[in-house]
């Protein structure tokens, strides 16, 4: 296994720290939640970052970056939304999107590992499953833990339903975070040769 190097430590604990500000950036601008049909959506930016960093880590650096922003929000560092920290965290319905972020990375940087899949459609295609993996692993585990230990019974379809804003939101963060990936490969040449990992 290859060793990771000064610069891919570095590369990780810049992913890190996005993904603490995209969990949190509705905190220090409230005005970035997005009014929708009565109700606001909080714009996090977290399923963008996690992408973002599958697409330009790779999947070994990726998921890493992603096991590590996990395990520092374990200890009590509060990276998660609103401030939280602790294992109480993955109590809460959404608990499931936290777990989600190591397997997006993973698939997306999977999907581009060969250099010449490294153009917009393999990038776009990618950063669609990987936003279909966070709501794929986080509704479910909402479903669940509103079903189970929450004590509130609901339909899996309303679990979903309920999810429809957010979800519209990163499908188009998703493409955002592929014309992103694309310019910066033309302006930083090592991320043409994206680590396979």
């Amino acid at each position: 296994m290859k060793e990771l190097r000064t610069i891919d430590l570095t590369y990780g604990a810049i992913f890190v720290v996005l993904m603490a500000i995209g969990a949190n950036i509705t905190v220090w601008f409230p005005m970035l939640a997005i009014p929708i049909g009565g109700t606001s959506v909080p714009l996090s930016l977290q399923t963008f970052f996690a992408v973002l960093a599958g697409l330009m880590l790779g999947k070994r650096l990726g998921s890493i970056s992603m096991i590590a922003y996990i395990l520092i929000g374990l200890a009590g560092v509060p990276v998660f939304s609103g401030l939280s920290a602790g294992p109480m965290a993955f109590l809460t319905p959404t608990g499931g999107f936290i777990i989600s972020f190591v397997f997006i990375a993973y698939f997306t940087g999977m999907i581009i590992d060969k250099p010449q899949r490294r153009i917009f459609p393999y990038y776009l295609v990618a950063a669609i499953i990987g936003t279909l993996i966070n709501y794929g692993i986080g509704v479910t585990y909402m479903y669940i833990a509103l079903n189970t230990w929450m004590g509130v019974p609901i339909s899996y379809y309303l679990a979903w339903g309920g999810m429809i804003p957010f979800l519209i939101k990163d499908i188009a963060f998703a493409g955002l975070a592929a014309i992103f990936m694309v310019r910066i490969a033309t302006r930083i040449p090592q991320f043409k040769q994206a680590k396979a990992g």
